[in-house]
């Protein structure tokens, strides 16, 4: 039957899935491609397309594929056809999109935010309501108290964010200058401006290190709260706990946090417009069809005679060599680990001393 179907000339595409994309079911499915209309420099070939390691995880056990994921998969299809200009135009919307969601850290109308300068200013606001206390205590236990050493690491992590937002801001003016005054209609020419030289590479960059600090700032605020009020901060009158971190949606501790989740998303869409972009152009940096490895091949007749007429793409693609995930930075990760630990170790501490205060006070 297989030998049949592909002698017609009809079968165009073959795409493998992987499993979990069914509610109901786990197995992996294959999509089959017909067209009667078939060029005739096509008939005696099939595209085999292997997506299974093209998804998104939805849940725990369920998978897609996102909106880009699919206009990714069609644009191979595009080049298979020759449909060259229409994979240029989705690159070109990708550098756009990238280009307007690096705009939209200053200005979001959407969401009718300031995502970047209304995190500072959260962080800033922090910073002014806590000073006072933390001075206060300086004076009285010295540099090494644990509040003060915490609000110290704050201020320099806040430091950093705004130095990382006002970076993002040149390299974003610069390649929004340049992506004006220049023409990028071709691949290669798209390809120098996402990959090469000072490139939207470097601003992905940038967003991704931003929310790395972003993340690092919010979290060093959270633990100076919690130094602080260790160290006595609800009996000072330099301590206002209800403004600061008090359970209303208004406390300078949740509204820091709103605004720290709006950053890192707009953030994130920066760097997301880039990779949709480079997935493209580092498989077909000439803006033409060809074989990749463990994602397509074109097959001829002959190849699928010599395969007992399989239509099974992993059977003719091969193994996709595994990707690097770029956006895992192990310093950071380390980092967070150290910052957690240390929140715990003095948790333990305060525990411990509350239990042995409490087996006194039972006489034991």
């Amino acid at each position: 039957m297989r030998e049949s179907l592909v002698k017609t000339g009809h079968v165009d595409v073959m795409i493998d899935i992987r499993g979990n994309f069914f509610y109901t079911r786990t197995v992996p499915c294959q999509l089959w491609f017909f067209d009667k209309a078939k060029p005739a420099h096509l008939r005696d070939k099939v595209l085999m397309l292997d997506a299974r390691h093209v998804y998104r995880k939805v849940t725990r056990k369920i998978y897609d594929f996102s909106p880009e994921q699919q206009q990714n998969l069609t644009a191979v299809v595009w080049l298979y056809r020759g449909e060259n200009e229409r994979f240029v135009e989705l690159v070109q919307e990708y550098v756009e999109r990238c280009l307007e969601a690096a705009k939209g850290c200053k200005v979001a109308e959407a969401i009718s935010a300031e995502p970047i300068p209304d995190v500072i200013a959260a962080f800033l606001e922090l910073d002014t309501a806590v000073a006072l206390f933390v001075k206060d205590l300086e004076l009285k236990a010295g540099e090494d108290a644990a509040a003060v050493r915490a609000y110290y690491e704050f201020w320099n992590a806040v430091g950093l964010v705004r130095d990382g937002w006002a970076g993002l801001q040149q390299l974003t003016a610069d390649l929004q200058k340049w992506w004006n005054q220049y023409p990028f209609e071709t691949a290669e020419q798209l390809l120098s401006f996402v990959s090469e030289d000072v490139c939207l590479r470097n601003l992905a960059d940038a967003s991704r290190d931003l929310v790395k600090d972003i993340d690092l700032a919010y979290k060093l605020a959270t633990r100076v709260l919690d130094e602080c009020e260790a160290a006595g901060a609800k009996d000072s009158a330099l301590w206002d706990g209800a403004v600061i971190s008090g359970s209303r949606r208004t406390s300078l501790k949740k509204v820091a946090d709103e605004a720290r989740q709006v950053a890192i998303e707009q953030l994130k869409q920066v760097r997301y417009g880039y990779k949709q972009a480079h997935w493209l152009l580092s498989r077909f940096p000439e803006g033409k069809y060809r074989d990749v490895e463990g994602l397509v091949k074109l097959v001829d007749v002959a190849a699928l005679a010599a395969a007992d007429w399989s239509l099974t793409p992993g059977r003719y693609v091969g193994v996709a060599a595994k990707e690097v995930d770029e956006d895992f930075d192990f310093e950071e990760t380390l980092r967070d680990i150290h910052i957690e630990l240390d929140g715990l170790n003095q948790e333990a501490v305060t525990l411990a001393a509350q239990i042995a205060q409490n087996f006194k006070g039972l006489g034991l």
